[in-house]
């Protein structure tokens, strides 16, 4: 099913860190909505401190309204199958412009309250600069931050198959060839938790997922 893009909400108060764009790169891209989180438990109340309220005569139509409908091994496989498909967004951005809208997103997630150790980067073209940074000092090093999952992970589509799920993963399709995209995109489905965020050309985007999911 083709994607529609997404509104841009841009907040001008809130301007988190971002890369320092690449010259030649083109305005400033929009801004993605953070995706769903999952909702903190409850706290479990005292028990002795509420008192039962009298028990209310009802009618028998009103009995049969009430009792609750059949249950099964069903009904908790629908929930899991419907919790296991992520949010998809897509950013509207051109090849030059796509690895600054990733940034933005990734600001974004972490000014609503995202963990940095939950988001993923996966990029089509040119790496990302903390990537191509830290893969400096050997794979070794640059897999073991990975791991430690405390901060956003960058990985070039390439090894994007190796990483592990998270609950966020932003794609940058700043470049590469067809077959990157092809590639990352439908992994990248296959990591995210909750939410992909999809930087890039809608069109060739659409065409890939609608392929791939």
């Amino acid at each position: 099913m083709p994607l529609i893009p997404e509104e841009p909400q841009i907040h001008e108060s809130a301007q988190g860190p971002r890369a320092t764009p690449a010259s030649g790169r083109t305005a400033p891209t929009p801004r993605p909505v953070p995706g769903p989180r999952p909702a903190a438990p409850l706290r479990p109340g005292r028990p002795g401190l509420v008192r039962p309220a009298p028990p209310v005569q009802r009618t028998p139509r009103e009995v049969a309204a009430a009792k609750p409908g059949p249950s099964g091994p069903a009904a908790p496989a629908a929930a899991a199958q419907a919790s296991a498909t992520p949010q998809i967004q897509l950013i509207p951005a051109s090849v030059e412009g796509a690895l600054d809208a990733a940034e933005e997103a990734v600001d974004l997630l972490l000014e609503s309250g995202r963990a940095p150790g939950d988001v993923l980067v996966i990029t089509t073209g040119e790496a990302h600069p903390w990537a191509a940074h830290e893969l400096s000092f050997g794979e070794t090093s640059y897999w073991a931050q990975h791991d430690a999952r405390d901060d956003v992970f960058y990985a070039d589509a390439a090894v994007a198959s190796r990483a592990a799920s998270r609950p966020v993963v932003v794609v940058a399709v700043n470049g590469g060839s067809d077959t990157a995209a092809a590639t990352a995109l439908p992994v990248a489905l296959g990591r995210a938790g909750a939410l992909l965020i999809v930087c890039g050309d809608p069109q060739q985007i659409n065409s890939v997922l609608g392929a791939g999911v």
